[in-house]
């Protein structure tokens, strides 16, 4: 198993799909795609959506937390 190549391991799709998040969709709209997937896998007992949608959101709503909290951070600080 550990010779399988980054791309066909969930740890190395998730990454691919943050990146591809990160450069495709505008940093307003990150945070609320991310907030729409955590409200959607709260009805993860419905067949389309899913309970992993929560922790997707959470890594996607983070693409836009993160930085905006180390900026604020900096803003203190001074």
């Amino acid at each position: 198993m550990p010779d399988q190549p980054a791309r066909r391991t969930f740890k190395g799709r998730l990454k691919r799909g943050l990146v591809r998040v990160r450069t495709h969709v505008p940093p307003g709209l990150r945070l609320l795609l991310g907030l729409i997937l955590i409200v959607g896998g709260v009805f993860g007992f419905l067949p389309v959506l899913g309970f992993w949608m929560i922790p997707l959101g959470i890594a996607i709503a983070a693409l836009d937390i993160l930085p905006i909290w180390r900026w604020l951070r900096g803003q203190r600080r001074q």
